[in-house]
């Protein structure tokens, strides 16, 4: 009998924890699910804004992307989130008392990412969870508990992302709009400017994502040693990555001149070619017999005019360079959702904090993925709205010009081991587009409101976070 009552007592106590584990999980697809909403008009926000996808095909594409990228390339995930920004020595003692902390995170950062979302407000979900993080640390072991360099370091991104981001776009579209845009022949300008823009482009994303892809398909899977093993070929990763990148960048190349030459066949010669939606219309106008006494008022009002084949080609450009952010969104932003339930997961299954041997595991992951696409396809409209169209109204040559020094910031930042935003570095792209082209039309009103939210987010994702673990506590003691 007391054998039968002791395994009773270990199905009972097996059965709790997987119950709590069931809601530390959908807690955790509670934060995913909002990460997703808010992070993801990073990819996309621009391709919209820009006509160059409509939302449901943006919705769909990064879903497919983000989940991918979440679920094959998101093991790497730092140490940093679950626990760099504490103190260590003081919770290694006490992992459960740690363990309310992380639960208290993710519902903080759910509560605060929702709020953000429903207003259309782009924030970083990497700085809710970081304040999350600190605010329950101070109520649970003190103001020493929290490592305020890191704070620091996060806090100075919050100025250098924005304009260093800004500054690269403001580059970038100065030469597309001097190179190609204001030229008098401009469909002969982005004929050379091509292998230039295909080459800038697969440099900088092949560099965020390719790493990554090489490692799992090629490393961890044994290729590349049964590859030595037999031929004795000594294959470098840099050296995969740089041959798939160069064969990425011939083969745009050669796709994007024929689909030039495809265009120009159709529309009859270079000299028919325009730059902007005013001169679509006005020579559609002129091909169907119709005049106007306003050669600038459209006479077609819907549909919507097309974009100018030079605009299109843009749009093909950019198109791809949001797959790759989201892509790469999904394999680095995914443990801002999913560290916590990874941290609380160790300790329930080790008794201790979190040490040299946390990982994320691969149903964690795919935890992470799936909430991910579930909030982007019910909230993501209304912050892929505001980045894409409140800010500045963007056509693809700037949205394209956005995203490539997005990605630039965030890869540069990368390699110095900064902490940055791709929130941040996307809006001040944004930004950096809109003063070169109409410095006039930047929706100062709309840039308020998001600086706000940046400025406020750590602090009120920390006072969440201490109100709810003191409310945990109180009852844990109750």
């Amino acid at each position: 009998m007391p054998v039968l009552c002791q395994k009773i007592s270990m199905l009972d106590t097996s059965g709790v924890v997987f119950l709590q584990l069931g809601a530390m999980a959908a807690l955790a697809l509670y934060v995913a699910a909002n990460l997703g909403a808010n992070d993801v008009a990073n990819s996309m926000g621009t391709s919209v804004g820009s006509k160059a996808l409509t939302l449901r095909q943006a919705i769909i594409v990064a879903g497919i992307l983000e989940f991918s990228g979440a679920v094959l390339f998101g093991q790497g995930v730092s140490e940093t989130l679950a626990t760099g920004v504490v103190n260590a020595q003081v919770f290694a003692a006490q992992p459960q008392v740690f363990l309310i902390g992380m639960v208290s995170v993710l519902i903080a950062c759910g509560i605060w990412l929702q709020i953000a979302t429903s207003r259309g407000l782009p924030v970083s979900s990497s700085h809710a969870v970081v304040g999350a993080i600190a605010g329950f640390s101070c109520v649970a072991a003190g103001i020493n508990a929290v490592d305020w360099g890191t704070i620091g370091t996060i806090s100075l991104t919050w100025v250098a992302t924005p304009i260093a981001s800004g500054a690269l776009a403001a580059l970038f579209y100065s030469v597309v709009k001097y190179s190609i845009l204001d030229r008098p022949d401009p469909l002969s300008q982005m004929r050379e400017w091509i292998p230039w823009l295909s080459a800038a482009m697969l440099s900088v994303f092949g560099i965020i994502v390719l790493p990554s892809v090489v490692n799992v398909a090629l490393v961890q899977t044994g290729a590349i040693a049964a590859a030595h093993d037999r031929f004795g070929w000594n294959l470098p990763i840099h050296d995969i990555v740089i041959g798939i990148g160069s064969m990425g960048a011939i083969g745009l190349t050669l796709t994007s001149w024929k689909k030039l030459e495809s265009v120009e066949k159709e529309e009859g010669s270079a000299a028919d070619f325009v730059t902007d939606v005013t001169d679509v219309t006005d020579a559609r106008n002129k091909k169907e017999g119709i005049f106007s006494q306003s050669p600038t008022l459209p006479l077609f009002p819907s549909p919507p005019p097309r974009h100018s084949p030079i605009e299109q080609q843009m749009a093909r450009f950019q198109v791809l360079s949001a797959c790759f952010v989201a892509f790469s969104h999904g394999s680095n932003d995914v443990g801002n959702a999913v560290a916590p339930l990874a941290a609380i997961a160790y300790i329930r299954r080790t008794g201790s904090f979190p040490s040299g041997d946390f990982s994320v595991p691969l149903w964690i992951l795919v935890l992470g993925g799936a909430g991910i696409v579930i909030g982007l396809t019910i909230w993501g409209k209304n912050v892929i709205a505001t980045v894409g169209e409140k800010i500045i109204e963007l056509q693809p040559s700037g949205g394209f010009c956005a995203e490539l020094a997005t990605a630039t910031t965030v890869l540069l930042a990368s390699r110095f081991g900064l902490p940055v935003s791709t929130s941040h570095a996307l809006v001040g792209a944004v930004v950096g587009v809109g003063l070169i082209k109409a410095w006039k039309t930047v929706r100062l009103q709309t840039l308020l409101s998001i600086g706000s939210a940046w400025l406020v987010t750590i602090p009120i994702a920390a006072g969440l976070a201490a109100i709810i673990f003191s409310i945990a506590q109180s009852i844990g003691q109750f």
